[in-house]
């Protein structure tokens, strides 16, 4: 396990995480989502002991990580942006990564990379963006490391290379003692592949919780009551983040399970009532806006 305690860095008066208390349990997929420069990158780059905190303990299996070899032995991360030596092709990374991560998988890589057409005599600073983020998932998913950390993975992969890697790691999950952690601004993948979310926003944590969890803690209502007294009091009721009209059409986003949100909107006789369930984008934008950070402040 993964377990943040107080943790908080500043780099020259910025503070890219404040006081971040977080688990990341064993066997699941955590995904990690954020505003930009929520500080998502720093957080990952002190889980794997490459910065030190000001404040608070990073601890993996029990571990503190930092200058710790044997416990970042248990961690691969790969960057948002893939490094690769500067004239090495696909077999010297292999074999580099081989001397860095004494469990790779070098027959599975060599498979992997024939699956994905990738040459491996070429150099990889050569490939395309998309073709260097294949190279560097399949580098990492081989170490045969217990957790990976993912900076922005499924960024530049095409839809088809996308759901390709979701099958990789879902069959490492069954297969070994396999934790990936997970950044991305794409809210749409992780929606499909993540167990647990973490939300950071402005180097601190609004929440954490596992995906089913946070879908069913908040909901969207929609409503149209015969008088204004219905729905005032409804409104009483409700732990409303935001209320958006249309004509009669009341549309809130509420905090509160869906089945006792839609009870409490038929209790007041509503001429129409459906509660849906939140994607994750609209969870993302809800709980921000709630922080301060809304789509209003960058139109005119």
């Amino acid at each position: 396990m993964i377990e943040l305690k107080n943790v908080s860095k500043n780099f020259k008066g910025i503070q890219a995480a404040e006081h971040i208390t977080a688990a990341i349990r064993e066997g699941m997929i955590f995904g990690l989502i954020g505003s930009n420069g929520a500080g998502k990158s720093t957080l990952l780059r002190m889980i794997c002991g490459v910065i030190r905190p000001d404040e608070g303990d990073v601890l993996v299996d029990g571990d503190p990580v930092f200058e710790n070899a044997a416990a970042k032995s248990r961690i691969c991360f790969l960057s948002d942006a893939p490094y690769a030596f500067a004239n090495a092709d696909v077999r010297q990374m292999r074999d580099y990564y081989s001397i860095v991560y004494p469990a790779f998988d070098r027959k599975l890589f060599d498979s992997l990379i024939r699956r994905f057409s990738l040459d491996p005599r070429r150099k990889v600073n050569s490939f395309s963006k998309g073709m260097k983020k294949q190279v560097s998932v399949l580098l990492g998913l081989c170490s045969g490391t217990k957790y990976l950390l993912c900076d922005e993975t499924f960024d530049g992969l095409d839809p088809v290379v996308r759901q390709a890697v979701k099958g990789l790691f879902a069959g490492e999950l069954m297969n070994r003692d396999f934790t990936p952690v997970i950044s991305s601004h794409n809210l749409r993948e992780l929606e499909d592949i993540c167990d647990c979310i973490g939300l950071l926003h402005q180097g601190k944590l609004l929440l954490t919780q596992d995906l089913d969890q946070a879908r069913s803690s908040i909901c969207k209502l929609q409503c149209v009551f015969p008088d204004v007294h219905c729905e005032q009091e409804l409104l009483r009721k409700l732990r409303v983040l935001k209320l958006e009209r249309s004509g009669s059409l009341l549309t809130l986003t509420v905090r509160g399970a869906q089945e006792e949100v839609l009870r409490l909107a038929e209790a007041q006789n509503p001429l129409f009532a459906e509660a849906l369930p939140l994607t994750l984008e609209e969870i993302f934008i809800s709980e921000t806006e709630v922080a301060g950070y809304d789509i209003k402040d960058f139109l005119y």
